[in-house]
């Protein structure tokens, strides 16, 4: 059968480039090759143990039938009461919708919300998942670059100059993946002065690295007043809690919105897996400033960065600077573009990625996929013991560019 039979849709978006760098290096390491892969976008660590158990009795109890679609009301309850203690939201059960991970919770609502032509404001870098789900909605994406010298973040002028009539949302994201970086208090109330003006317009903020933050507390976006009745929080258990195959993430928003999520989720997955629901339930339930396993791991990432930035400071040519969140270094290899070791050319991100993987035996992502040609992105959900590794093969590779 041809390739014809499949839809426009699907051929108008790309594979996710973390993913495929992902196979990639599965593949290598298959056929036997010594791949230090920075590419993933998982913590290192195993599922809290209390977070087992949990997952253990539902079974034992036999919470194995259909779930409701939106998810058990006890969930619902409990995060409902984990916005009011850790972000200081109110929003009831019924404004809650739990999905199959948080990627399912933002299709849900780009799904729900847009026409052909409505366009959604992203800032560029961004996750390599938001510009085709919105595509795959129907939407048109409207990617607003910033620059690594103001660590990547967005001004309120560029914002209020790309709304106009055909814009239903705006997507934010702190802490921010690829880049790591986390807006200031005062940073996103600049930004909340320019969204309260456009009340019909949706704010869908992606707060899923919410408690992996090194200096201060996590602030929602919607947690000021002036635009809360017009933003939609989107998290889960996946990054906080090393819970990314257990796939929960939820959405917590206008209850039109909740609505509509529902409806759309209750035609194509219906609700998410029962055991993985309980299994979240107990790691919501656990305050995150009395988790000493949050803090642990807390801490092991703010290691690994110190030592990644300190590394990637001795490699001549790349432009870097500190994340203040999540775990990953987007640094800016564009000086390398050009550049040959005889007999491989670096044109852009990608063949600088592809460079190292050949010879270097080391997996980092194009910043390509998240809308900067011009930086790499590096996870460092790895050990220390890897990072020095990598960091000493991706030297010792560059140096043979001229």
């Amino acid at each position: 059968m041809k390739n014809s039979i499949i839809s426009q849709r699907i051929q108008n978006i790309a594979e996710s480039a973390t993913l495929e760098m992902t196979r990639r290096s599965r593949e290598l390491k298959a056929r036997g090759l010594d791949i230090i892969n920075l590419s993933i976008g998982e913590p290192d660590f195993n599922t809290p143990d209390p977070v087992k158990d949990a997952a253990k009795d539902a079974i034992n109890n036999n919470i194995t039938h259909y779930p409701p679609v939106a998810g058990f009301k006890i969930l619902q309850e409990a995060i409902s009461e984990k916005l009011k203690r850790d972000n200081n939201l109110e929003y009831p059960p019924e404004q809650i919708v739990i999905s199959n991970g948080a990627k399912q919770s933002l299709a849900n609502i780009f799904l729900s919300i847009l026409d052909p032509g409505d366009e959604v404001i992203i800032a560029a870098p961004y996750w390599v998942s938001y510009a085709d789900i919105i595509k795959l909605a129907g939407g048109k994406v409207v990617a607003l670059p910033t620059d690594i010298e103001n660590h990547f973040k967005l001004r309120p002028e560029k914002l209020a100059a790309a709304i106009n009539k055909k814009t239903k949302a705006f997507l934010f994201n702190s802490p921010s993946n690829p880049t790591g970086m986390v807006y200031t208090v005062a940073e996103m109330a600049d930004l909340a002065e320019v969204l309260k003006k456009y009340p019909d317009l949706l704010v869908v903020s992606d707060e899923i690295y919410e408690h992996i933050i090194y200096n201060g507390k996590h602030v929602s976006l919607a947690s000021f007043p002036e635009i809360k009745d017009q933003t939609v929080v989107v998290n889960g258990v996946s990054k906080c809690y090393a819970m990314t195959g257990w796939r929960i993430g939820y959405m917590a928003g206008p209850l039109f919105l909740a609505k509509a999520c529902t409806k759309l989720q209750g035609q194509y997955t219906s609700g998410p897996g029962t055991i993985s629901q309980m299994a979240a339930l107990k790691a919501i339930q656990n305050p995150p400033q009395d988790s000493e396993y949050i803090h642990v791991m807390v801490s092991a990432f703010k290691n690994r960065r110190d030592l990644l930035v300190e590394k990637i400071k001795d490699i001549p040519g790349i432009k870097t600077y500190v994340p203040e969140g999540a775990f990953y270094l987007f640094p800016d290899v564009s000086s390398y573009f050009g550049k040959s070791d005889g007999e491989t050319t670096i044109h852009n991100a990608t063949d600088f990625c592809l460079y190292l993987l050949d010879k270097a035996n080391v997996a980092l992502v194009t910043g390509d996929a998240f809308g900067d040609p011009r930086c790499v992105r590096i996870s460092y959900a790895t050990s220390i013991d890897l990072l020095e590794e990598a960091m000493k093969r991706i030297k010792t590779a560059l140096k043979n560019l001229i």
